[in-house]
């Protein structure tokens, strides 16, 4: 239990007019910026440059960190930097990192420096998933028991609002200025990180921290496997590995999609991410009472046949070509599923972690969601080429059964809401 634990838990409105609240506000804006410069704003500035789509596809291959954050997150829960302190520490030195390393890709040239690209691309990936480990870890010690839902809930919330940045404003400047300025303009954001981190306070460590690397390293995955058991814990990783597969490579390559539509960079900017973004926002607030009234699991029933129906949209955009009102529609949709299936899973996730390991755990949960956006969408750019964008999305919305039917085993219809409580 927290030590700032309250004997009553607050209202939802003393919950959100809280300085703890407005933390969690900067943690998600933070934590999403350099993860949707990597996914949406690359690709749209290597295709302005004119790079095929095979060679953006393999691009995906850069976030392999947010892959294996946990092998890594150990450490940083274990050691401590000399200055700021345990958690600030790390977090000002990613910050920085990630500033630096996101100003400096637009000043490249990818005809001449496509393989510097990647390496820089992929040290933002991993100055990114770094800083998630550790935001997440301060987010876990500064919340009471009782803040865990609310705060989490802003958090994912102004992570996507912090899309609009490289998604919605740097499509619409590259249009006025060049490249390069854009870059320096959106890594200029991540000052908002450092403002957060010399502006908190570090926290108390919390009783039961790890005290060796062993104890780091090890006690979380046993954890974990000796309370689900062998099979049933492979079953739960299966699942998290293939719930979103095909909405996820469904998106990999959307703003390359509606480029090749016919649509220009300033709509895609104005309409595509606009419509996403308030979407998703929209989809996760509408989740909450949803959840609340009929439980997880059959919440990630509904929710993940949203998410298939979605997919169809973009293979019904395929063959419209650039209709600005469909574009707008189809998205508004698709992003509508993204938003309640996030919502199931992140609460599927928090549910499948212990307390006391909460930091390696989810670090190791999230990491295993990650590798669908990093791997299978690698190979999204080669399938396109080969059969089509229409045959493309088809494809998509068969990889998403998989993920369904696992449900069976792990959150059956009327199956009991394991920790649906806490």
């Amino acid at each position: 239990m927290n030590s700032n634990a309250n004997a009553k838990s607050p209202s939802l409105k003393q919950q959100l007019l809280t300085r703890r609240m407005l933390i969690c506000i900067f943690t998600g804006f933070s934590s999403g910026l350099p993860l949707y410069v990597i996914y949406q704003l690359m690709p749209l500035w290597l295709r302005d440059q004119g790079v095929g789509l095979a060679e953006i596809g393999f691009f995906a291959l850069v976030g392999v960190p947010y892959t294996w954050k946990f092998i890594w997150s150990p450490l940083m829960d274990r050691f401590s930097l000399p200055m700021l302190g345990h958690r600030r520490g790390w977090m000002l030195l990613t910050q920085i990192l990630l500033l630096l390393a996101i100003a400096s890709i637009g000043f490249l040239d990818p005809e001449k420096s496509i393989w510097t690209i990647a390496y820089l691309a992929a040290g933002i990936a991993f100055f990114s998933a770094s800083q998630d480990i550790v935001l997440d870890a301060y987010r876990r010690e500064l919340l009471d028991e009782s803040q865990l839902g609310t705060g989490n809930t802003l958090h994912i919330q102004a992570y996507r609002i912090a899309g609009l940045v490289p998604g919605a404003l740097a499509p619409i400047l590259s249009d006025i200025i060049p490249w390069s300025w854009v870059f320096v303009i959106v890594a200029g954001f991540m000052l908002v990180g450092v403002t957060l981190t010399l502006s908190v306070k570090e926290l108390t460590r919390p009783k039961g921290s790890p005290r060796t690397i062993r104890e780091a390293a090890i006690d979380p995955f046993k954890e974990f496997i000796s309370r689900r058991g062998l099979s049933s814990a492979l079953t739960v990783l299966a699942f998290m590995l293939l719930y979103k597969l095909g909405d996820s490579m469904a998106t990999a390559l959307s703003y390359p999609f509606y480029y090749d539509l016919g649509f220009s960079k300033s709509e895609i900017g104005i309409i595509a991410k606009t419509a996403a973004l308030w979407s998703a926002i929209a989809g996760g607030f509408i989740a909450i009472p949803i959840m609340a009234r009929l439980g997880i699991n059959k919440c990630l029933w509904l929710f993940g046949v949203v998410q298939i129906v979605s997919i169809l949209g973009f293979w019904v955009l395929a063959q419209s070509g650039p209709d600005k009102t469909l574009l707008a529609v189809v998205i508004s949709f698709e992003y509508l599923g993204v938003g309640l299936g996030t919502a199931g899973f992140t609460a599927y996730i928090a549910r499948e972690t212990s307390i006391q390991f909460a930091a390696t755990q989810f670090a190791l949960l999230t990491a295993i969601t990650a590798l669908p956006r990093t791997f299978a969408n690698a190979l999204t750019g080669v399938i396109v080429d080969r059969v089509g964008w229409e045959q493309f999305f088809l494809l998509c919305t068969l990889l998403a059964i998989p993920g369904m039917l696992l449900l069976i085993k792990v959150a059956p219809w009327n199956g009991l809401n394991q920790k649906d409580s806490s």
